[in-house]
């Protein structure tokens, strides 16, 4: 959550490079565990396991045998045990095994499409990327970051024959998922590992459900916890809590729970409260019960390392926490500071903490929110604890192993010892615990969310592919996390937000406050409509969970699960299905840094078949646009403040979408809303069908489940007929209730009014409408177009190019997205042309090589992309690429400069990206270009330590000669390399570097583009030869930065006579 140093991921390239080992030798049950350590390779062996179409891949029978117990089978026996079955799998891996790490290919037909992997950032449809599964704490993460909070190593396949295809790698290891070769999926990790694939199955839906029966289904929720959450770090006391909750109550604003986060701890220190702050929780709790709210308290795992604190006295006796590699207790700093981690890979550790958390409950606590539990640890490079900490892990996972084995599933051991705490505490109760970290299989014990997040545009577009990677109930921090949110990001957050399996508002500490009232009366409305239509769904969202929790179907979906022909859904990221019914966010904007005018515009992309557009008389367009599919009846109830307001006697609604035969079918599940009696049949599953016959829709309840008693109410139906149009009729549940169909006459003049009348509502309600129907609109108010807020004093930013002139060189940059230079051109002084000329008259003809050398543009790019840039990251385009950058002064008062520029962008996470050019006075030939990334305003944990992060200098040379051109260098072992055009991508680390210096030569105009630079500042240089053009790539090492430890690139371009 707070913590602002990501991760471990350079270890992963070291494990990559093959550098990474097996477990120590010391540990006697893991060497009897190590694969061959000869290189091998071939097919792997299968057999049948779990049901019909399921298979096990192992390398070998040893390897079989080798293979470490399952953590993500609900039964790691299950996929033990082989069965018996005449069908063979479909698709056939291969494996390589060297140094101890197994490399799994499995090649599919060309124009497959993957999805999955897990909470990552990015794009929904994954092919093209790469993954690794390590649980970082990735505060202020991208698009492009490589590892979040969760591990999920597993890929569901779309194959061209609209058939789908599940395939786990199942183990716990840092896991390499890399999807970049076309129809191939790619698995790394340490040896020996199985492969489970599931499929070629009929639909992705048949996948998930067949997956389900392996790693088990979402537990499930009490229904008040999926009304809207309202959470902050911190609301500082009892008083504020209380004061938050009222305020909900007192503007009509729909919510059910209020979180407190760490600052209601004394000093830090869980299963504590604060007794100044917080010094009544069970009073607090009761007064928020009173008004319909629940109270979910923050527990992390660093325990603080204290004599005398109950917590730590009691774990300390029990022996129950994680060692070092010499047998101590591992002591690493976290918000408390010197903390011990309980194991939770033993069972008398998970027992332990378990009881603590049924004597907490005892305060009042309704949920228990597990976060820093990758684990988190402040103030070291990694992030977490050492890999060689050791775990006496039960045999049954694995016995005594390393952190590096154990690290994936710390998180969702953590959460189950909660989840079983709280039963513990009310057997009668549904538990309902958040979790930060986990693993797949992680959803049996908690929800989760997409971590710490950004208040901008991008992340508002990432929570929907992040919010569809495969856990049930999840969703993103409403606003963003960290940063400011403008009253129009926030609305149109809500608005989609609103719908998410999971709904909560979060926001960082030293931010301005982020509940729905705070960004003006305006964005107050849109969140009310917006959370009132959760509200009135929640009998459809809570049916869902429960098909969830009992089949395994997924709550929410992508919209190309509707329909796999269509190949243009499968990387539709701006709408979502929650059952048959289609949310479209209009008002989302496709990775762009501000809103854009006329989103109503923005068309949905529907599946084929009848989608029938409606509301709930709130069209606004900053809320997302509603569809029913055809064939489909979803229930909906009141628009409540809360959940507890519901009555089983309230009117029940049903909205009907006939398909084309005239015929719509769904279902209602209704229980208690919480405890277990729906597991002994106290409970009501309703199916509702509709049938279309002789001008009249009869709508019936045509068979029901369950030993719960039908309550006499009300039941309305509402027709759907297209275009927001609808009729309606009243009567009693349970009971047939018929419409009479109008003519089509009469159905296209509803259908050509209600979209009349919905038109003039959008309209009058966006910020582009007429003034005269502004005045006549009785209708909310727009939110304003109120955006980013002013940079710093003095502070530039244009898309004009701003010129250098200098000594020899000519320079436009363009202080706006990525910064770029867009032109570098040579301009020698007249001497030094007629020096070239004499030295090349004999290549070339004197007056061409005039024209070519007093004009030589090594580099000129369009402005949005390519030229000079630098980028935050290793992946392509990371960080850097795409922010605004701003010039933060000219001309610079240093001594011996001639032209000099000075600017920055903000890249996220605290951190911007600094660039200076200048062309000294002293030495006129020479551009200098010093490039950093610099920790400005990086949080409050790991010491002001930010993500990891990676300094990548990117320009992109024009190459007039390209067949007569190289790149040349000696090495730091003294080797020479000369890079040609058809060598493609070339990378060189360690000794195979540059020694400070390479060139870019055109052999036909006889000179060259050198470049020096620092070679300790540069981990790793890369060529990549392109149309044309050529990158010459300067990498720095891979760590966090902070403001006193920034990282930089200092070089130096000269033309030079070959």
């Amino acid at each position: 959550m707070k913590t602002h140093l990501v991760t471990i991921c350079f270890l992963i390239c070291r494990t990559k490079r093959g550098s990474g080992k097996k477990l120590a030798s010391r540990m006697a049950e893991t060497d009897a565990k190590g694969a061959a350590s000869d290189a091998r390779s071939g097919k792997m062996i299968y057999e049948p396991i779990l049901e019909e179409g399921v298979f096990r891949f192992d390398c070998s029978s040893d390897d079989r045998k080798a293979a470490f117990p399952s953590l993500s089978f609900v039964d790691a026996k299950v996929r033990d045990t082989s069965l018996k079955s005449e069908k063979a799998p479909s698709y056939l891996p291969t494996f390589e095994c060297s140094q101890g790490q197994q490399i799994v290919q499995l090649e599919l037909p060309v124009g497959t499409s993957f999805y999955g992997t897990g909470e990552v950032s990015g794009p929904l449809e994954r092919t093209g990327k790469r993954v690794f599964t390590w649980n970082t704490d990735a505060w202020g993460y991208g698009p492009g970051t490589t590892s979040l909070y969760q591990s999920h190593p597993w890929v569901l396949a779309v194959l061209p024959d609209e058939k789908a295809l599940g395939v786990l790698a199942d183990t716990t290891r840092r896991c390499e998922i890399d999807l970049r070769k076309e129809s191939t999926i790619k698995f790394v990790a340490a040896a020996s590992y199985p492969v489970i694939t599931f499929g070629p199955f009929g639909s992705p839906t048949d996948v998930l459900v067949s997956l389900s029966h392996a790693i088990g289904t979402i537990f499930m929720p009490p229904k008040w916890s999926l009304g809207y959450h309202q959470c902050r770090w911190s609301y500082a006391s009892a008083e504020r809590v209380l004061e938050v909750a009222k305020t909900f109550r007192e503007k009509g604003i729909p919510c059910d729970v209020i979180w407190m986060d760490i600052d209601y701890m004394d000093g830090f220190r869980c299963f504590s409260f604060d007794g100044q702050r917080f010094p009544d929780p069970k009073s607090l709790a009761n007064d928020l019960h009173h008004i319909g709210f629940k109270a979910i308290w923050m527990l992390d795992p660093g325990i603080k390392c204290e004599k005398g604190y109950f917590v730590y006295d009691s774990g300390t006796e029990r022996d129950v926490w994680i060692k070092t590699a010499n047998g101590r207790p591992f002591v690493g700093e976290v918000w408390p500071g010197p903390c011990v981690f309980p194991d939770f890979t033993q069972s008398k550790a998970r027992s332990w903490w378990a009881n603590l958390v049924k004597i907490f409950i005892s305060n009042g606590v309704d949920g228990i929110w597990n976060d820093m539990n990758e684990p988190a640890v402040f103030k070291v490079v990694t992030k977490t604890m050492p890999e060689d900490n050791i775990h006496d892990g039960d045999p049954e996972l694995g016995g005594r192993q390393n952190h590096s084995h154990y690290h994936n599933v710390y998180g969702m051991l953590m959460a189950r010892s909660t989840y079983e705490g709280m039963k513990l505490a009310n057997e009668n109760r549904r538990p309902f615990v958040l979790t930060r970290a986990g693993f797949i299989g992680s959803q049996r014990y908690a929800a989760t969310w997409t971590g710490d997040n950004l208040s901008t545009w991008e992340h508002l577009h990432m929570s929907l592919p992040m919010g569809l990677s495969g856990q049930p109930l999840s969703g993103p921090d409403i606003g963003g996390f960290a940063g400011n949110a403008t009253p129009k990001l926030f609305g149109r957050w809500m608005g989609i937000g609103a719908l998410f399996p999971f709904s909560r508002g979060h926001s960082e500490t030293d931010t301005i406050d982020h509940e729905p009232w705070a960004f003006g009366e305006e964005c107050e409305e849109v969140c009310r409509l917006a959370l009132k239509r959760r509200y009135r769904l929640l009998p459809h969202i809570y049916t869902l969970f429960y098909l969830a929790h009992t089949k395994g179907t997924p709550v929410a979906s992508p919209i190309f699960f509707a329909d796999l022909r269509d190949a243009r859904l499968r990387t539709a990221e701006n709408s979502f299905l929650l059952g048959p019914l289609l949310i479209h966010a209009r008002a989302l904007h496709l990775y762009s840094t501000s809103p854009a005018k006329g989103v109503d515009q923005i068309p949905p992309l529907l599946p084929k078949g009848l989608w029938m557009s409606f509301d709930f008389d709130d069209a606004h367009p900053d809320l997302p646009a509603l569809y029913l599919r055809g064939g489909s009846i979803i229930p909906v109830g009141p628009p409540l403040q809360h959940v507890g307001e519901a009555n089983p006697n309230d009117d029940l609604i049903l909205l009907v979408a006939l398909d084309e035969d005239g015929k719509a079918g769904g279902v209602l599940f209704e229980d208690d809303g919480d405890g277990y009696e729906f597991t002994r049949g106290h409970y009501l599953m309703t199916y509702y069908t509709a049938q279309f016959e002789s001008s009249v829709v009869t709508i019936k309840a045509s068979n029901s489940e369950g030993s719960w008693k039908r309550p006499r109410r009300r039941l309305h139906v509402k027709l759907l007929l297209g275009g927001y149009a609808m009729i309606d009729s009243w009567g009693t549940d349970g009971e047939d209730v018929q419409i009479k169909m109008p003519c089509e006459n009469e159905v296209s003049n509803l259908v050509l009014m209600s979209q009349k009348q919905h038109k003039t509502r959008i309209v009058t309600r966006s910020p582009w409408a007429h003034k005269s129907l502004l005045l006549s609109a009785d209708t909310a108010k727009r939110i304003p177009e109120i955006e980013a807020t002013a940079g710093k004093k003095g502070t530039e930013l244009s898309s004009t190019p701003i010129e250098l002139k200098g000594g020899d060189w000519f320079l436009k940059v363009v202080p706006w997205i990525g910064g770029r230079i867009i032109s570098m051109e040579h301009q020698p002084t007249v001497l030094d042309v007629r020096l070239l000329s004499s030295a090349l008259e004999s290549l070339c003809g004197a007056l061409h090589l005039w024209s070519l050398v007093t004009g030589l543009q090594w580099l000129h790019s369009r402005i949005e992309i390519n030229g000079y840039e630098e980028y935050a990251g290793t992946e392509y385009r990371s960080a850097g690429c795409t922010e605004e950058y701003a010039v933060i002064e000219r001309d610079l008062k240093q001594a011996g400069e001639d032209e000099s520029l000075l600017m920055e962008g903000d890249i996220g996470g605290g951190l911007v990206l600094q660039r200076c050019i200048s062309i000294p006075k002293t030495e006129p030939k020479v551009i200098r270009i010093e490039s950093s990334i610099i920790g400005r305003n990086v949080g409050a944990g790991s010491g002001g330590y930010s993500r990891l992060v990676c300094l990548r200098v990117h320009p992109t040379f024009a190459l007039l000669h390209p067949t007569e051109s190289f790149v040349s260098f000696f090495s730091i072992d003294g080797s020479r390399h000369d890079i040609r055009p058809d060598s493609g991508e070339q990378s060189y680390e360690g000794d195979d570097r540059p020694n400070g210096e390479w060139m870019l030569v055109d052999k036909c105009l006889g000179v060259s583009l050198v470049d020096r630079f620092n070679i300790n500042e540069v981990h790793k240089c890369m060529v990549y030869w392109g149309t044309g053009t050529v990158n010459l790539e300067l990498w720095s090492e891979q760590r966090p930065v902070s403001k006193r430890s920034p990282l930089t690139i200092f070089h130096e371009y000269e033309v030079r006579v070959n």
